[in-house]
């Protein structure tokens, strides 16, 4: 094997290893900007998080102005929404686990 083609070997080498840096280099910039998402996102979220908390502790205080007993609204809508998830995961489960034989059956007759 003569000197050139060695060569020409190192370069192709040399040139899918400046390829792949470059590559590297745009995954890095590509995960400092989603870093940056997750964090704005993750503010976002915390702001909206106190903001519900608030205007859950206004309605309450406007119920109670009412007459009404909003912890126990709350609590009712709790058992509610707890009743509806496990109906839904009931008929999950049940339509994963049931095989139903959709043709009919043939009978012969003697």
């Amino acid at each position: 094997m003569g000197l050139g083609s060695t060569a020409k070997k190192i370069q192709g080498l040399s040139d899918r290893a400046e390829a792949m840096y470059k590559q590297v280099q745009k995954l890095q910039q590509r995960i400092t900007n989603l870093e940056g998402e997750v964090d704005d996102t993750h503010d976002t979220v915390e702001r909206i998080d106190h903001q519900l908390s608030e205007q859950r502790q206004l309605l309450l205080a406007i119920a109670e102005e009412q007459g009404i007993d909003g912890e126990q609204i709350l609590a009712e809508a709790a058992i509610d929404e707890a009743e509806l998830d496990d109906e839904e995961s009931t008929a999950t489960d049940d339509t994963a686990t049931d095989t139903v034989d959709t043709e009919p059956s043939e009978t012969t007759a003697e």
